[in-house]
């Protein structure tokens, strides 16, 4: 199993009309999972990009499992996977033709990415559908096949971005639960979400981005002890200073009324 730090940020720094990230730094160890929490426009989903290889133009040093993400953009890309909130499939394909191309991409030989595709497709009750085409998929339904895709060829680091986005609550549980079995198997998941129960529930260690800063780094323990605040809810807004949820609440309210 290896052992070293999987990811390894330096200093980073990103920015587009004005800064996203603004000198992030932090290490992430193996079977470790980090949920990655922050307001809209924070820069969660930029850091995924970054670390993911998919934005090369920032500032600082990001390695992953060793390798510059820069400099060894291939062999980085074999050992991660991504599974975003939206993604354009070819839904012009079936979901097995689609995860054969997954799988042709990471050099898989064509009869394991058939036997791996078919099971993974039975698991989430999806077998029936691996020939059919994805233009009438439920949005549920196109999210079990970008979590199948994203898992596919085994990665040790996974990089998650509301994963959960579009599931029943039966498909919810089952991912949760693998998820969990891929950390005990010593696989990395950097968890980015608003829906702040499951990430209290779920992740090892929490990090707050604000205003591309991070502004908290513990366990929900540690910073339940720093914030003397029962929740995560609580917590994240002494953190990034939004007290406006129940005055706002009232107003819509009212404005219902009117």
């Amino acid at each position: 199993m290896y052992t070293e730090p999987v990811i390894t940020v330096s200093h980073l720094s990103k920015s587009y009309e004005k800064p996203v990230l603004n000198d992030i730094n932090f290490t992430i160890t193996p079977g470790q999972i980090i949920g990655y929490l922050g307001p809209n426009g924070a820069g969660k989903s930029t850091t995924i990009k970054v670390l993911s290889g998919m934005i090369t133009d920032f500032t600082g040093e990001v390695q992953i499992m060793g390798m510059d993400v820069r400099k060894d953009p291939i062999e980085v890309k074999r050992r991660i996977g991504y599974i975003p909130e939206n993604a354009l499939l070819y839904d012009t394909l079936t979901p097995i033709e689609y995860l054969r191309f997954i799988g042709l991409l990471h050099k898989m030989e064509s009869a394991r990415i058939e036997k791996k595709s078919l099971d993974l497709l039975r698991i989430f009750d999806l077998q029936a559908k691996a020939d059919t085409r994805m233009t009438a998929f439920s949005k549920g339904m196109r999210q079990k096949v970008l979590l199948i895709a994203g898992l596919l060829h085994n990665p040790d680091i996974i990089f998650l971005d509301e994963p959960l986005s579009g599931l029943d609550a039966n498909a919810v549980i089952l991912v949760k639960e693998i998820l969990s079995k891929l950390a005990l198997e010593g696989k990395t998941l950097f968890y980015s979400s608003h829906i702040m129960d499951v990430v209290e529930k779920f992740a090892h260690r929490i990090m707050i981005l604000h205003q591309g800063k991070i502004i908290a780094d513990g366990t929900f323990a540690e910073l339940q002890e720093r914030e003397k605040t029962e929740s995560l809810e609580q917590i994240f807004t002494e953190l990034t200073g939004n007290h406006a949820h129940q005055s706002q609440a009232g107003e819509f309210i009212e404005a219902l009324r009117g």
